[in-house]
């Protein structure tokens, strides 16, 4: 190979690191620049449904009168009566009530929607009377509770949920010994802890949101919809997944959630994504808990379960391709094809990469080993230094190190690969054990070699 192309190759080593290396930065930067300030720098209104205490038409002239002013922003809808307009409020089927007076039109306003909804809505109906010659009166129907002066507390609560959930994937992919089975042990168990504290902290230590326990079911089938799906991409995407998850969870999920800026007010794309991320529907089911009597939970309830059941059908089919996986290594013997997936990975949380460990020498905290053994004569005598290679099937060395004094020798930080241990120590026959290292099971494989040749 010439200098020229040996240039190249480092080159375009060093091109392809910058590239696994930056990738998810760039997708943060490009997300919070073209979702983030899209979604947030100037709400406008869109669709926001008013019940309007008058006739049909009386109804329709003061629609074309806000239309001229705001298209599009607002949907009237005429009612029988200023309490027929104040029960669509109150049961969460408009965002606020207007009654026409001529001197004093009436407005009545949910904060529990929004405090910038409602403040958008009171702007608008106020030039509205000031045009008619009168003052706009404003009377609250639904508040928010003291704590929650912003309306956007719910936005800090559901996001707690989603970070915490996703970050239990992140970490728990470091988990030796730890199979599918107590990946969702741990999902459930960690989501009902999360689920718990973030309820108490909000309802009742700093007391943002209304205490109502049904709160709890509601944060916990948002960790599961997170949790389940994101591991549920893992055996799909590898190291890519954290950006698919971050993508729907965060990225999209808060500017589209109503927790931070309402759905009303967010440009279309945005809305569009509210009814169906995890994030919106829990979002929308605590507000209706906590300020609208339950009205409308069955939307909520439906999508949180069904991105449950979807993240329990991607670990299903992750398994069942792992075990197709499997059965065609065990019938070929050369296993030249196989190619071993990358562990999921997540700049913020540096994962295991093959490594040797020296026996018995273990903190808290510190990598569990996932490969030991010992290396012994054919008298059971350790032999101390002998040389452990690890490879894989296509005979890249994964692991080099020596037994210490005591025969032992340790390594971690494999993925789901068929690999061949070699021992080799000078004047004796290698030993040779081929294995398949799962983080899930971890191995002990002692070796014996033969003795000295003569």
């Amino acid at each position: 190979m010439t200098h020229g192309q040996i240039g190249r190759k480092r080159v375009g080593e060093v091109l392809r690191t910058l590239v696994m290396g930056l990738w998810l930065p760039a997708l943060f930067l490009a997300g919070i620049l073209f979702s983030y300030l899209p979604a947030f720098h100037h709400p406008t209104p869109h669709h926001v449904n008013i019940a309007v205490a008058a006739s049909p038409a009386a109804t329709a002239r003061l629609q074309h009168e806000l239309d001229l002013a705001a298209p599009g922003g607002f949907t009237l809808r005429p009612t029988a009566g200023a309490a027929g307009a104040r029960a669509a409020v109150l049961h969460h089927s408009a965002v606020a009530a207007y009654v026409p007076r001529r001197h004093h039109p009436l407005l009545y306003g949910a904060k529990a929607d929004g405090a910038a909804l409602e403040t958008v809505v009171r702007q608008s109906f106020a030039a509205v009377a000031e045009r008619a010659g009168g003052t706009l009166a404003f009377r609250e129907l639904v508040p928010t509770v003291p704590g929650d002066a912003s309306g956007s507390s719910l936005l800090y609560v559901v996001l707690a949920c989603v970070v915490a959930a996703y970050f239990m994937v992140i970490t728990m992919q470091r988990a030796v010994g730890f199979g599918r089975p107590a990946h969702v042990a741990t999902s459930l168990g960690w989501g009902a802890v999360v689920a718990a504290v973030a309820y108490l902290a909000a309802a009742h230590v700093v007391q943002v949101i209304p205490p109502n326990p049904l709160d709890l079911l509601y944060l916990f089938l948002l960790t599961q919809a997170v949790s389940l799906t994101a591991y549920g991409l893992v055996p799909f995407f590898g190291g890519f997944f954290p950006g698919i998850a971050i993508t729907l969870f965060v990225l999209l999920g808060v500017p589209s959630s109503g927790a931070a800026v309402p759905v009303q007010l967010v440009p279309g794309f945005f809305s569009f994504w509210h009814p169906i991320l995890p994030m919106g529907n829990a979002a929308d089911a605590l507000r209706s808990v906590g300020y609208f009597g339950n009205g409308q939970l069955l939307r909520p309830t439906a999508v949180l379960c069904a991105w449950i059941a979807a993240g329990v059908t991607l670990i299903l089919l992750g398994y069942l391709r792992h075990q197709r996986r499997l059965a065609q290594e065990a019938t070929d013997q050369t296993m030249t094809e196989y190619v071993p997936g990358p562990p999921a990975e997540d700049p913020t949380v540096m994962l295991p990469e093959p490594v040797a460990l020296a026996p018995h020498q273990h903190h808290f905290g510190d990598e569990e080993p996932m490969l030991t053994g010992r290396v012994t004569d054919p008298s059971g005598q350790p032999l101390p230094g002998t040389t452990i290679t690890v490879i894989d099937p296509r005979g890249r060395q994964l692991v080099r190190t020596r037994t210490d004094q005591n025969g032992e020798y340790a390594a971690t930080g494999f993925s789901d690969v068929v690999a061949m241990v070699i021992a080799i120590m000078p004047g004796h026959p290698a030993a040779v054990a081929q294995l398949l290292l799962d983080p899930a099971t971890p191995v002990n494989q002692d070796l014996v070699l033969g003795a000295p040749a003569s």
